[in-house]
Formats: C-alpha cells, sequence, structure tokens
C-alpha cells in the first residue's frame, strides 16, 4: 500500500484496473467452478436415470430433479417437440408413431437448437477471463514503462543516479507488471481449465442427442 500510494497517478489508474480485472476474474472463476460442478453432477444422475426409466413420460415427469443438467434440457426440448408431432397425427393413426423424415428431423433440429443454447450458457463470462489472461500483462507492462518514464525524468532532475534514488523509482514501477501477471495467470488457468470441462460436456450432449434420435427412431417412427 505504501508503494501504491507513492506511485504516480498514471500507474494508480493502471494498478486500480488491473484490480478490477482480478477481482472480476476470481468471481467468474468460483461462479463457473460452481456451474460446472453442478451441471456434471446433475448429468450424471440425469443419465442414469435415463436408461433406467421405463418410457419417456416418466423421465419427463422428474425433470426437476436434474434441473441444472445440459442433457436434461436436451431431453426436455426433444420430448416436447416429439409430444407435438404425435399430437399432430391422422386421428384415425396410431398416436404412438410419427412421420420418420419430417418428424425425425424437427426432433433433431430442436436438440441442436437446445445444445447450442446451453453451449452458450455454459461459456458465458469465459470471455472476460481470455481478455484478462491476454490483456493485464500488457496492461501491467504499460504501467511500468511509464513508471520507469518518471523515475528516469527524477533522475534527471535530481541530476543524481546513485541506486539510493534509482531503486525506489523501479521498484515502484514494477509493481504493475507483477500486479498485471497476477491478474492474468489465475484467468488463463481458469479459462483453459473450464473450456476443458466444458468440450466434455458439449461431448455427452452430442452423444445423448444421437442417442435419443435413436431410441425415436426405433420406437416412435414408422412409414
Amino acid at each position: 500500500m505504501g508503494m501504491f500510494a507513492s506511485t504516480g497517478l498514471v500507474v494508480k489508474i493502471v494498478l486500480i484496473v488491473l484490480l478490477y480485472f482480478s477481482v472480476v476474474s476470481w468471481g467468474i472463476i468460483f461462479y463457473k467452478l460452481l456451474q460446472v460442478y453442478r451441471a456434471n453432477g446433475a448429468s450424471k444422475r440425469f443419465l442414469e436415470f435415463f436408461y433406467k426409466a421405463k418410457s419417456f413420460d416418466a423421465i419427463g415427469s422428474q425433470l426437476d430433479r436434474f434441473e441444472n443438467s445440459p442433457l436434461a434440457v436436451l431431453f426436455q426440448d426433444g420430448y416436447n417437440e416429439l409430444k407435438k408431432l404425435r399430437g399432430k397425427g391422422d386421428e384415425k393413426a396410431d398416436p404412438s408413431v410419427i412421420s420418420t423424415d419430417l418428424g425425425i428431423d424437427n426432433i433433431a433440429r430442436s436438440l441442436r437448437r437446445a445444445t447450442t443454447s446451453e453451449i452458450t450458457r455454459l461459456e458465458k463470462y469465459l470471455t472476460f477471463l481470455a481478455t484478462t489472461g491476454a490483456t493485464a500483462p500488457f496492461i501491467g507492462l504499460f504501467g511500468t514503462v511509464w513508471g520507469i518514464m518518471s523515475a528516469f525524468e527524477k533522475i534527471g532532475q535530481s541530476g543524481s543516479a546513485s541506486l539510493a534514488v534509482v531503486a525506489p523509482g523501479i521498484a515502484e514501477a514494477l509493481i504493475a507488471t507483477a500486479i498485471g501477471l497476477v491478474a492474468a495467470i489465475p484467468a488463463v488457468m481458469g479459462y483453459n481449465h473450464f473450456q476443458q470441462k466444458i468440450r466434455v460436456l458439449i461431448s455427452e450432449m452430442d452423444s445423448f442427442s444421437t442417442e435419443f434420435l435413436n431410441i425415436v427412431q426405433r420406437n416412435f417412427a414408422g412409414r
């Protein structure tokens, strides 16, 4: 705090900006940890329930138990589309049968929309982490360069280049680079970690969509 108080106005602004980036990044990291942890846990429980359930209707009535699962969202959208298609059938036809071509395509589009929506939700705020990781070191470097320029200006005014005169100014300038790295390193690590976790969830959503369509084709589709 003493070094912060002794820095110039520009370096102070740089440090405040970096502090903002750091605080917000840590908030996002804790939020995404909780979100991804809940999504993984709820998805595992939903898959177990999905394969044990005897019908889509039984699964649909229990979806509230898996509100944090992206797979439950996919099932909900696909199941709703399936019910719409079955409701549009001929009154004389079997209500459990849907048109193979148009019906399966509609359900597939519904699953793709749900997947895209869930990916957007899971990746929300990750852009800020990427931005912090990419820009914070350069913002800190700018503060350091400006601080060193100010330090050399003071040296020129004092007419002395002794270590006692040079060292305090250089130390005050380098704190900006240090804070920039403190903000950037956790942001980069968090971004990479969450990207890997989200890729796993995306793979699970793709696999679930394929399995859902296979079940629909086997049990509901008729030529």
